[in-house]
């Protein structure tokens, strides 16, 4: 607990006894301190040793008159308020003492007890504000010198951060580059050990990349569908050029072991990819890459959206590419296998950014999420048995779209979605 703060004390100088005794008296009484001292020089000693509130001094004393005593006290303590008592009034000298700032007020005497008091009250006020302006002065101060060393420490950080961000950055790049550099050494591996591999790794860079320029994917799922664009056949390296020749001319002379070594290329490429890319996920998606959405695919036998999302539209890039086929006819084939081979929402998104199929100007395409009330439909939509859902020039509402979807979720809806534009 905190004891209570001192009282201020009140310094009163007079060579007369009397007027010392009742100025002190008249002070006591209001529950000042109150120190006297009939001598102006050894009040000027005791002020060397401590400080007062106030000092009241009479004018007229044999050893040097009251205002030049309170001069000499002002140098020793300017912030103490003084208070000059005379009974002979020269105006334009006490004034000239105020306005210099040598003393606060002067009291005439005889002093009027309710003049005195107030006086002395103005003077402890003014004596309180001043010490309270220099302490906050002070911790102002205080303040801006850490609020200084705080902010040069602050700017050292933030130097030292940008220093260390252009160093990341700087790895960051190199890291990319080198990364770029091993993709592109994978292609050039592919392209030399079977130059028909090379071509069709760049075709699936192109589409795989137009495809991850979509809002469609998240920043992770993006970088899993370039890097297993580029990687995804890195283990038919494995495979004899013999066998990757008679799969593309006679697939169906193949035999089961043969067909099995071609089957297992997936997780041979996720092996090898792991040494230029260790995320799991792009392992995931290289894996996944010739799973069916109906299950009948390789090698783990995923189904639906067990497939990661990156992994079936890869799967559509990929079914295209190898096709062989001219470029109609592989579209035919890619819709001849939506719903089975191929999530269909996939093959909506593959179309959508390739443009491979040109659509008249007022028709475009969208996906099953892209469907909003008011578009009209440019094809009709049916069922995988040929059944009418809904008709071709219908307007969309929020009932029919959530009759679409709801379908979907247990029948997947396997044709292009066409809306007027």
């Amino acid at each position: 607990m905190n004891s209570p703060a001192a009282p201020p004390a009140i310094l009163i100088v007079d060579d007369e006894p009397v007027v010392l005794g009742a100025l002190k008296e008249t002070l006591e009484r209001e529950k000042y301190h109150v120190v006297t001292c009939s001598s102006p020089l050894k009040a000027l000693a005791l002020l060397q040793e401590r400080h007062f509130a106030v000092i009241i001094s009479d004018q007229r004393m044999p050893e040097m008159l009251g205002l030049d005593f309170l001069v000499e006290s002002r140098r020793l303590h300017p912030q103490t308020s003084r208070i000059l008592i005379t009974a002979v009034l020269s105006l334009p000298t006490i004034a000239d003492a105020i306005n210099r700032g040598e003393i606060f007020r002067f009291v005439a005497k005889p002093w009027l007890r309710e003049e005195l008091l107030a006086t002395v009250r103005n003077a402890l006020q003014r004596h309180e504000l001043i010490t309270r302006n220099e302490e906050l002065q002070a911790r102002t101060q205080a303040l801006n010198a850490q609020l200084i060393t705080a902010n040069g420490e602050l700017e050292q950080k933030v130097s030292d951060l940008e220093l260390e961000r252009t160093r990341i950055d700087a790895a960051n790049r190199e890291l990319a580059d080198r990364h770029e550099n091993s993709l592109e050494l994978c292609r050039r591996i592919l392209t030399a050990y079977d130059p028909v591999l090379g071509g069709e790794a760049k075709a699936l860079v192109e589409y795989a990349g137009k495809l991850a320029e979509t809002g469609h994917f998240s920043v992770a799922e993006r970088h899993a569908l370039r890097s297993a664009a580029r990687l995804c056949d890195l283990g038919l390296i494995g495979v004899s050029r013999e066998l990757l020749r008679a799969f593309r001319n006679t697939p169906n002379r193949l035999t089961e072991r043969e067909r099995a070594t071609l089957h297992h290329h997936p997780i041979y490429s996720q092996t090898l990819a792991a040494l230029v890319d260790p995320r799991s996920d792009v392992g995931e998606v290289i894996r996944a890459h010739h799973e069916c959405f109906d299950g009948s695919g390789y090698p783990d036998r995923l189904e639906g959206t067990q497939i990661p999302w990156p992994a079936r539209c890869l799967a559509v890039v990929v079914g295209f590419v190898e096709s062989g086929l001219p470029k109609q006819a592989a579209i035919d084939r890619l819709l001849a296998l939506s719903g089975k081979a191929y999530d269909p929402e996939a093959l909506r998104l593959f179309l959508k950014v390739t443009n491979l199929v040109t659509l008249p100007k007022q028709v475009r395409e969208v996906l099953l999420e892209e469907l909003e009330p008011g578009m009209v439909l440019a094809n009709g939509i049916y069922s995988p048995h040929g059944l009418l859902l809904i008709g071709e020039g219908q307007a969309l509402g929020p009932a029919t779209i959530t009759k679409i979807r709801n379908h979907n979720q247990t029948t997947p809806i396997s044709q292009r979605l066409l809306v007027f534009t």
